[in-house]
């Protein structure tokens, strides 16, 4: 009864669908993208985007103090993206220049997204609270319909270019070498790559927030890599654990109050540490089983 009055509630009111569908979307894309960063061993990069990309945010917020809204529309989320793209710029710089150790690329970034979205905030007038609690935790009941068009086109291709390259993402993941002795082009593909995976931190920040966005790209995957015995296996099973984690997350934070987009994190975790609980006590009983048959 009480899942059928959840149901009824998401189809009799559009806030509640939209944020469903978007929630679905961001359950299959982020995986998805987040098992392409993974094995790049690139999984610090998406909160590296997501404090740039608010810097992006803050910025736009900052400029529109002072440009009427009759000449001009500006939208921070666009900004976002914009900044997001720009860091993705500068990680690969950076990485040039440190090229023994260019895991130092993305503190450095992160710290500089970090520093300008405090200044943005600071002296632009009239930012509330609950505006900066919106864009650290997400507020996922604030999307509209043309949220929801963006989302869907953005997801189909994202899903689109994953289908058609799926053997060239595959291939330098694992050994970029030898993508490149194959004929990828293996500095445009990890551009590619990574300027995807800027466009969706930018365009889900102001529905899952800058504190949680990397959680759902990268747990999920940290998940599946456990119990995953392929790839493509790694890739489904993170699919199904996020979008079991969506469906949990808006279910119990509908009737327990809680915000939704923490919940599905929440649940993202929880799951995490059940497989590594599950893992743990399968090997003690395979390593007793050895121990008795010999």
């Amino acid at each position: 009864m009480i899942l059928a009055s959840f149901f009824k509630s998401v189809f009799e009111t559009d806030i509640l669908l939209y944020a469903l569908i978007a929630g679905i979307c961001i359950g299959f894309i982020a995986p998805l993208i987040g098992s392409m960063v993974v094995i790049r061993r690139l999984s610090f990069i998406a909160d590296t985007l997501s404090h740039f990309s608010l810097a992006g945010v803050t910025f736009g917020v900052f400029i529109s103090k002072f440009i009427p809204q009759s000449l001009i529309k500006i939208d921070p989320i666009f900004l976002g993206v914009l900044f997001s793209v720009i860091g993705t710029f500068l990680i690969e710089k950076l990485r040039g220049f440190y090229r023994n150790y260019k895991e130092l690329s993305m503190p450095i970034v992160m710290s500089f997204g970090v520093a300008l979205s405090g200044i943005f905030i600071a002296i632009s007038d009239g930012i509330s609270t609950s505006f900066t609690t919106n864009l650290l935790f997400g507020n996922i009941y604030s999307i509209s319909l043309l949220d929801l068009i963006i989302i869907l086109v953005v997801s189909a291709a994202i899903i689109g270019f994953a289908a058609i390259y799926h053997k060239q993402i595959l291939s330098l993941g694992f050994d970029e070498v030898n993508a490149r002795i194959s004929g990828v082009n293996v500095k445009v593909l990890q551009m590619i790559i990574t300027i995807i995976l800027a466009v969706v931190i930018s365009i889900f920040i102001d529905f899952v927030g800058v504190l949680l966005i990397s959680a759902l790209l990268i747990v999920p995957v940290a998940s599946s890599i456990l119990i995953g015995n392929s790839f493509k296996g790694t890739i489904i099973s993170a699919i199904i654990f996020s979008e079991a984690s969506v469906f949990l997350g808006f279910y119990l934070s509908y009737h327990l109050y809680l915000p939704t987009g923490s919940t599905i994190v929440l649940i993202n975790v929880i799951i995490l540490f059940a497989i590594m609980i599950f893992v743990r006590i399968r090997k003690y009983l395979k390593q007793r089983e050895l121990e008795k048959n010999s």
